[in-house]
């Protein structure tokens, strides 16, 4: 039978990238979207690789987006985030993406969804995943979003025009309480390892964050070796179920079969010397923490854009690992990340009275179109 077709653009947005669909592009149910998105990604295939999609086999390049008109006068356009799992039929909207989000600014301007003019655009984004609102600075070039820049964003080769991203009020995004266990640290059982502490913190997305010590690592490894590590991809899963029903999101039932890519997994260390892919030194005092992060049951080659933001303002907030690893003195700049790829500085506001809030984390990223046309997606 013929193919059914769809009108979408294919974007990278800082370290990953996503299919694109206007909101009135696509089927009216639910689930009709969903076919329509699995699909197009090649998904799912129990081989990960999606050869039959546009999906990459990585859960960063397995990500959809639908962008449709706002829903709330504070915003000047809706944005749903789907992270497409690969190896099963399921499409997740529980948390946002901070890396694509980071597209949707100028994919609105590109588009012809929001009026510009001048020569930059703040571009006010109502995230439906979370209720959150995020702003799109970035400049423009001939009414378009600028492409051309000299900012090089660690895990992108070149150089683009950079994009600050902000999040407003992004404390209890998925849970709606920035502690959502009610405490800044709890002891968790894992089994094959023991107990071990860890931070719960629902800032911009559901984060646990666990000592990598308490891993046997360092907090230095390079992807390949925290793949080789026996076990260990086994046990962060693990961690990740445990902190989703401490954390209110879901059943234990429903975080190992539905909810497969929240809470996303941090193990930390303090400030330390690491060799990058390139050969490069990353040296101590050039960070303020490391972090290896999972992303739906994947070592992160980078840091989860919301996941760093999470970290940067968990550094600022006493009683957390974050808070007690960091390097000191961090409460008036940006906070250095250290991850396998290199560094990602995050800027967090945060007041840590009682009760503490974060009133916005903020962060550069580049985004470019890559293709614009239809996706085919077999009729059934």
């Amino acid at each position: 039978m013929p193919q059914d077709t769809y009108r979408a653009v294919y974007m990278r947005g800082g370290t990953s990238r996503a299919i694109i669909f206007k909101s009135d592009a696509l089927p009216p149910t639910p689930a009709e979207r969903d076919r329509v998105f699995l699909a197009a990604l090649g998904s799912p295939d129990i081989g990960r690789r999606q050869l039959d999609g546009l999906g990459g086999g990585i859960s960063s390049l397995s990500k959809i987006a639908i962008v449709g008109p706002p829903s709330r006068p504070d915003a000047d356009v809706d944005y749903t985030f789907g992270q497409v799992a690969i190896d099963a039929p399921l499409v997740q909207y529980k948390g946002n993406c901070g890396n694509i989000s980071s597209a949707i600014g100028p994919f609105a301007v590109d588009e012809g969804m929001v009026a510009v003019s001048g020569e930059r655009a703040g571009i006010r984004i109502h995230n439906t995943n979370t209720g959150k609102i995020l702003v799109a600075d970035f400049a423009l070039c001939e009414g378009m979003a600028a492409v051309d820049g000299d900012f090089a964003l660690q895990g992108v080769a070149g150089y683009g025009a950079p994009i600050r991203l902000s999040f407003v009020d992004p404390g209890g995004a998925a849970t709606g309480r920035m502690f959502p266990t009610g405490a800044p640290k709890d002891r968790v059982a894992i089994p094959g390892l023991g107990t071990v502490e860890m931070s719960c913190v629902d800032v911009s997305n559901p984060v646990v964050f666990a000592r990598a010590a308490d891993f046997g690592l360092a907090g230095t490894e390079s992807v390949a070796q925290l793949e080789a590590r026996p076990g260990l991809a086994e046990q962060c899963e693990e961690l990740r179920i445990a902190a989703a029903v401490a954390m209110g999101l879901a059943t234990e039932e429903e975080a190992r079969t539905r909810l497969r890519n929240l809470p996303l997994v941090g193990l930390l260390a303090a400030p330390a010397e690491s060799v990058l892919p390139d050969g490069s030194v990353l040296y101590e005092d050039q960070v303020d923490i490391l972090a290896r992060m999972v992303s739906a049951g994947q070592f992160h080659r980078a840091t989860p854009l919301t996941g760093a933001m999470c970290l940067a303002a968990s550094v600022k907030l006493p009683g957390t690992l974050a808070f007690e690893l960091a390097r000191a003195g961090n409460a008036e700049r940006d906070v250095r990340i250290g991850h396998p790829s290199g560094l990602i500085p995050i800027g967090a506001q945060v007041d840590a009275g009682e009760p503490p809030h974060v009133a916005r984390t903020s962060v550069i990223r580049t985004a470019r179109r890559l293709m614009r046309g239809e996706v085919y997606v077999p009729r059934r």
